[in-house]
């Protein structure tokens, strides 16, 4: 066995002794093996080290030298070449280069992704510390929030931090994830919008406390994993009053407080909880609601794979133009289709290839080069019965 502090450990390492925290509660049992979530909420807990098992180095291999060829000899008869099966046969190793391995691959070996990994696990259980001290009425300080989830997003490109969230999905957690989530996609819509600085800030908070109503939804309700009942669904649906009602009198900027009521309204009075339409929906709550349907969509569901972004583009370009406010959908599903402009994609027909333009009339369905050489428009009515499935 062998203590090591927080930073030396290494995910897949076994722990020999249970982790405890201070107040004397397991957080780590004996024998499990760590993940990045796992090391985080050592962190998070301020435990600075832990003990785990030996890693026991496999004995080198030796090979012997192979014998050196015989001379020739000219006035011989040549020697027939024993046949060998192919079994026994050396195998030569073959050097994968980037482009043959899936980018989402590459994107989960990368230091960069088990750095987010660990960063986003320990905003998930400060996100929950937050909403606690809210729901107790504890002082809950928003600069501290935003400076918690300042990493997640800091130095990354668009398309870097949507495509690591898309890899956070297979984490089970109905409130915490999802709201953080949220929060930073609506980050991004502000800066799409080239929002100033202090709302795009006021906007990433409102997107992380939307969902605080759903803790006072009873537990089978958000867990369940089959479609809820008429009655289940009205329960559901106060979320979005209690979540205001959590809120009040808290000091926050009663444009969070809109957000958290109204993120369900739709601009054709469709939604609730009061069934407002276009102008009567606060922007922020308008922008929220963006995120807050894209980030489902592109979730697992039990009764379904989670979607990729162009498969969401087309269902928001169905009817989410009548259910959303035009000038900030029109400006999301554009960003969110140049975005992956130029990366790789398979359709449902398994073929593969690369977005090479984006139809702006048609923004789901762009122009595909695929890997054999051919340039199909997934627009013309030829290709009606193709779609992209997903991004590789």
């Amino acid at each position: 066995m062998t203590t090591l502090t927080v930073d030396k450990l290494e995910p897949n390492m076994i722990v020999a002794e249970p982790v405890v925290t201070k107040r004397g509660q397991t957080i780590i049992k004996a024998g499990e093996k760590l993940t990045p979530q796992m090391i985080a909420k050592l962190t998070f807990y301020k435990i600075e080290s832990a003990t785990v098992e030996d890693v026991e180095e496999e004995a080198p291999v030796e090979v012997a030298p192979e014998p050196e060829p015989e001379p020739e000899n000219p006035k011989a008869a040549p020697k027939e070449k024993k046949k060998t099966s192919s079994l026994s046969q050396p195998k030569e190793t073959v050097k994968q280069s980037n482009t043959q391995i899936p980018y989402t691959q590459r994107l989960k070996a990368s230091p960069a992704f088990q750095k987010f990994q660990s960063d986003y696990a320990i905003n998930i259980a400060f996100l929950q510390k937050n909403f606690d001290d809210i729901l107790n009425g504890n002082k809950c300080s928003t600069e501290e929030m935003l400076k918690n989830c300042e990493s997640l997003f800091k130095s990354k490109t668009t398309i870097e931090l949507l495509n690591m969230l898309s890899n956070m999905r297979n984490l089970e957690d109905p409130i915490y994830s999802h709201s953080l989530n949220v929060g930073l996609i609506s980050r991004v819509i502000g800066k799409w919008l080239k929002w100033p600085l202090a709302d795009v800030n006021l906007l990433t908070l409102a997107g992380l406390l939307h969902d605080i109503g759903k803790t006072q939804i009873p537990k089978n309700i958000i867990d369940k994993p089959e479609k809820l009942t008429a009655e289940e669904f009205a329960v559901m649906k106060t979320h979005t009053t209690l979540g205001k009602k959590i809120l009040n009198d808290k000091g926050f900027d009663p444009r969070i407080l809109y957000a958290a009521l109204q993120h369900h309204e739709r601009c054709d009075g469709s939604g609730y909880p009061r069934g407002l339409e276009e102008d009567e929906i606060d922007d922020f709550a308008s922008i929220v609601a963006i995120a807050d349907v894209y980030d489902a969509m592109t979730s697992a569901r039990a009764h379904r794979d989670p979607l990729c972004s162009f498969q969401v583009i087309s269902e928001f370009e169905k009817e989410g133009l009548q259910k959303f406010n035009t000038k900030f959908i029109l400006t999301f599903l554009e960003h969110i289709a140049n975005t992956y402009n130029n990366s790789r994609v398979m359709l449902n027909d398994a073929k593969t290839g690369r977005v090479v333009y984006i139809n702006k009339s048609n923004l789901s369905r762009p122009v595909v080069q695929l890997d054999e050489g051919e340039i199909i428009n997934l627009a013309d009515s030829a290709y009606s019965d193709k779609f992209i499935k997903s991004i590789l």
